[in-house]
């Protein structure tokens, strides 16, 4: 029988031939094995400290921004207009935590994003409740408005019975009273504010916002459900002034003039429809905001953001009532030539009890 032949296989010492195959490198989140000591000997606990100062402070503007001092530069009144954009803080900060792996300022991130959903959430959620008994628009057409025949359409496309204009004036005046007379029977301009209707217009009186020249007046719109008591009202223009702040006491002062005409409004049932310049949370429109209703945050769907129209940041066009009118639908409509978005609600009449 045939030996077979063996080869022996010589092997160089070093060569790694019979090493033992490197265990496969473990990747986690962002190196989360390295969360540990960095080459400081700082723990994930200790890192990242400023981040989470800055985290908290933002949660500190969340929770007590009523508090923020008024007297120098309305900087209360100017923080609560944009308050729903604070909230970009959470991801500008997210991402020196990750870098930093840092556990505190992750836990403190917590703070303002559970605050911010505590305030806002709520606006986030479809809130609309169907067909109502009538649509009303109000829209800042803007004095230097570049489209007013498109203006006129998106009004009449909107299917409205009540349409409430501001910054009314001159030639575009007229362009509006010719344009919306087919659709609207009834009107009334008073100033630089006007108010047009389906249903006939009656009792139109001015509204003294203490300006020296009408800005808001009130009239009395005879629904088929029943009368309603309708504001219609441009209170005075903010500023952003490096010298001055936010300058806003004009608005205020006025704001407390509509709040103290609307108090005394003997109609129960009551809308305003407007240009406020200024936001359900800036603490200023209190004499306004405190006896109304919003018909964004009670039947809109998101924030309803109106200016500047080429990128809404703020809802400054309100929309507002009391008395047993329930919002059903509140929304913004199609940019037109103006730096305002038109803002539309559909009201359900409730009868009085």
């Amino acid at each position: 029988m045939a030996q077979a032949d063996r080869t022996d296989r010589i092997v160089a010492p070093g060569s790694g031939a019979d090493d033992p195959a490197p265990a496969p490198r473990r990747v986690g989140f962002i190196g989360l094995r390295h969360w540990g000591r960095d080459t400081r000997g700082s723990s994930t606990w200790r890192r990242g400290l400023v981040i989470a100062a800055l985290a908290v402070l933002t949660a500190v503007l969340f929770a007590f921004h009523a508090e923020v001092p008024n007297r120098v530069g309305n900087l209360g009144s100017l923080l609560e207009t944009f308050l729903p954009w604070l909230g970009l803080a959470v991801p500008v900060l997210l991402v020196p935590a990750l870098l930093r792996r840092s556990a505190t300022a992750l836990l403190a991130l917590l703070l303002p994003v559970v605050l911010w959903v505590n305030l806002f959430g709520g606006l986030l959620s479809d809130k609309r409740g169907g067909p109502g008994d009538w649509t009303v628009v109000s829209h800042n057409v803007a004095a230097a408005n570049t489209d007013v025949p498109g203006t006129i359409r998106t009004l009449v496309d909107s299917g409205a019975q009540i349409v409430a204009l501001q910054e009314l004036a001159g030639k575009p005046l007229r362009s509006y009273e010719t344009g919306l007379a087919g659709a609207y029977p009834y009107h009334e301009v008073q100033g630089t504010v006007g108010l047009w209707s389906k249903y006939p217009i009656s009792d139109v009186s001015p509204v003294d916002l203490r300006m020296g020249w009408t800005r808001a007046f009130r009239a009395q719109v005879g629904t088929p459900q029943g009368p309603v008591a309708v504001y219609v009202a441009h209170l005075p223009s903010v500023r952003l002034k490096a010298e001055g702040g936010f300058t806003v006491n004009q608005r205020d002062v006025s704001a407390q003039a509509l709040g103290d005409a609307i108090q005394a409004e003997p109609l129960k049932k009551v809308l305003l429809l407007g240009d406020l310049n200024g936001t359900m949370n800036d603490r200023s429109l209190a004499p306004v905001t405190s006896q109304m209703r919003s018909a964004q945050g009670a039947a809109g769907d998101g924030f309803g953001f109106s200016w500047p129209a080429a990128f809404p940041m703020a809802r400054i066009d309100q929309i507002m009532s009391k008395g047993g009118l329930d919002p059903l639908d509140s929304r913004t409509l199609p940019r037109d030539g103006s730096d305002h978005l038109p803002v539309a609600a559909t009201y359900r009449y409730q009868p009085v009890r």
